[in-house]
């Protein structure tokens, strides 16, 4: 045996990892730092220096380097509780500090818009920055401010967050719409008309359903897993993963321990069951009391073998061009054993490389699929650009004026 394949052969599943990060870029669909630098700095990059090793958080450029991220969606994520123009400040708030950040450490980070983009930052030793909206009420029901997002680079928006929007039901939400009123359909046409991929994690089985049946291009769903390991709204069903080979949409697995195992899951229910209970007692401090009783009970661990877990159940029931990452750090309180900050990606990688993955599917996996979805997004858009232009249409005009309230 020739010299070089001896060595291949002999590498343990570690190195073989490191070495694959280095030939393909690792694409995670969600992180949500911005927000957490919000929470604790107000976007304040002087106080909160990238460079520096930050405890507190899940994310900085350290870890970055050593996990092998070669690109990354940043979430610009605001609460459901923000609406109308407060949720559109915030927004904008949210893709201004992307920007600083870039700005800040531009030998890491350069702003991306296709997968051509992504590819070339890559290969210039950056990391290539992308920007996700985490909810349709960022847009305040307007369709121009959909498009304005999307000239600020925006590269996709997750339909709903925890709550409804008029035009779309969450998945953690009664359903008003049937999934996507006709407003809602008309968004998902002027996304594809925009190059901006349709994020269908946060929303409901029906929602999920109508935007498969009437999306021109591939969607994804930035940050969920299997819901037949873990019984949750949040993750995605079999019928719904059989159905992507005809989009060609993305499962993008998320590390979130209550998406993950099903005690985790469980905990999380007892956990704001009894936030609620806590919000109820007009005697109870709510933040202490939840405190108490999250040591005195311990959330179960979800680990790196758990979530390969997930990315195998997708890959049997969806198939192999239909799986990524969409890791949700910085948005959760930690992550599963093995995969506790952006350092630890190549632990999953060797995971799948320890249960047989050859060396492309695991280049599929950790980017190749989410890049596929882009340039096929970005064929759409200018097709559909050739053809019609922009929409103009209002959620009164094709949903009727909103019913007064009781």
């Amino acid at each position: 045996m020739p010299a070089c394949f001896q060595r291949q052969a002999d590498s343990s599943p570690q190195d073989r990892a490191h070495a694959l990060l280095r030939q393909v870029p690792l694409v995670d669909g969600h992180n949500d730092l911005l927000w957490a630098i919000r929470q604790t700095a107000w976007y304040d990059f002087g106080r909160i220096d990238l460079r520096q090793s930050q405890p507190k958080l899940m994310t900085d450029i350290p870890r970055l380097r050593q996990g092998q991220v070669g690109a990354q969606f940043w979430s610009v994520y605001v609460p459901p509780a923000f609406q109308g123009e407060k949720a559109v400040t915030a927004t904008l708030e949210q893709i201004d500090a992307v920007c600083e950040m870039v700005r800040r450490y531009p030998d890491t980070f350069e702003l991306a818009r296709s997968a051509a983009d992504v590819e070339r930052i890559f290969r210039a030793g950056r990391i290539a920055s992308m920007i996700g909206v985490e909810g349709g009420h960022s847009i305040d029901v307007s369709l121009g401010t959909l498009r304005m997002l999307r000239q600020l680079g925006a590269g996709y928006m997750t339909l709903t967050h925890s709550s409804n929007v008029p035009w779309a039901d969450s998945a953690t939400d009664e359903p008003t719409v049937n999934g996507l009123s006709k407003f809602g359909e008309e968004v998902i046409r002027e996304m594809n008309r925009l190059g901006m991929l349709v994020d269908l994690s946060h929303v409901s089985l029906d929602a999920m359903k109508v935007a498969l049946r009437i999306s021109d291009a591939p969607v994804i769903f930035s940050h969920s897993s299997a819901r037949a390991l873990c019984d949750v709204p949040r993750n995605v069903p079999d019928e719904v993963l059989r159905l992507l080979p005809t989009n060609g949409g993305v499962v993008m697995v998320s590390f979130v321990p209550g998406f993950t195992v099903p005690t985790a899951a469980e905990w999380s229910r007892r956990a704001d069951a009894e936030l609620q209970r806590l919000r109820k007692d007009e005697r109870a401090e709510v933040r202490t009391g939840i405190l108490k009783w999250r040591e005195a009970n311990p959330e179960p661990a979800a680990t790196v073998s758990m979530v390969a877990d997930h990315i195998d159940h997708i890959r049997r029931v969806a198939g192999i061009d239909h799986v990524g990452i969409g890791s949700d750090f910085d948005g959760i309180d930690h992550g599963p054993v093995g995969l506790e900050d952006v350092s630890k990606y190549p632990a999953l990688v060797a995971e799948l490389l320890k249960r047989g993955y050859s060396d492309q599917d695991v280049k599929k996996v950790v980017g190749l699929n989410l890049l596929r979805v882009m340039r096929e997004a970005e064929t759409v858009s200018t097709r559909l650009q050739a053809s019609r232009g922009p929409s103009h249409a209002t959620l009164v005009q094709l949903d009727g004026p909103k019913p007064p309230s009781k």
